[in-house]
């Protein structure tokens, strides 16, 4: 599905208290895109990630899935369709404490009424080098198993596109760079897309299409 960001902006507050937090941005991602967003602390790329997956509302501007207009219906279809279309990885993982592994991979289809693909949970886990720990409970895991069953959350729905929202941010250098590496090859394997929100240079240059955020105002890097 090809999602189409046409000059989106984002402002906070009026007159002496007006806030630019995003300055009419475009991008065109297209199915099966790795495409990468730097910039600095408060530069944007969050409000970015924010407007284009339905998290946010803009000031003005549109964003297309397909021929869908996702700033235009109910909150209930928006959420609903975010649930059903994107896969979302934050920096906190966000898991329920008093859930396993497993269930908390598999939550967001519960929250459908849908039972897992049992064959495609276990590749999932199975790419991800958490298949024994599913019964496990959050705390009973490190931080980079926590994540990975993050990533297996927001995959579980089988979503066309994956956001991530610093991804690595909350991890050591070693266990950042494993959830990357399997974050890169989940990509490939399932042919997803995948938009990842970083400060880290080196997380970035993994991408295909790269682009900066400074004050605001999205910029493409070329080759």
């Amino acid at each position: 599905m090809k999602i189409q960001v046409k000059d989106l902006s984002k402002i906070y507050g009026t007159k002496e208290n007006r806030v630019v937090a995003l300055d009419h941005a475009s991008i065109t991602i297209r199915e099966g895109d790795f495409i990468s967003i730097m910039g600095p602390s408060g530069s944007g790329k969050s409000t970015l990630l924010h407007l284009v997956s339905g998290l946010d509302t803009p000031t003005s501007g549109s964003v297309l899935y397909g021929d869908t207009d996702i700033h235009h219906g109910s909150d209930r279809m928006l959420s609903a369709f975010r649930r059903q279309k994107i896969g979302f990885i934050f920096q906190q993982f966000h898991l329920l404490p008093v859930l396993t592994a497993r269930e908390n991979i598999i939550m967001p289809l519960l929250l459908d009424k849908k039972q897992p693909d049992e064959a495609y949970l276990d590749q999932l886990v199975s790419l991800l080098g958490i298949k024994q720990r599913l019964s496990h409970l959050p705390h009973e895991l490190s931080g980079g198993q926590q994540q990975r069953v993050a990533i297996a959350r927001a995959l579980i729905a089988e979503p066309d596109i994956i956001f991530a929202d610093e991804p690595t941010g909350n991890l050591d250098s070693k266990s950042g760079g494993e959830v990357m590496r399997m974050l890169c090859e989940i990509r490939e394997k399932l042919n997803k897309t995948l938009v990842v929100i970083t400060h880290d240079p080196h997380i970035a240059g993994l991408a295909e299409r790269r682009f900066t955020i400074t004050d605001g105002v999205l910029q493409e890097v070329t080759a």
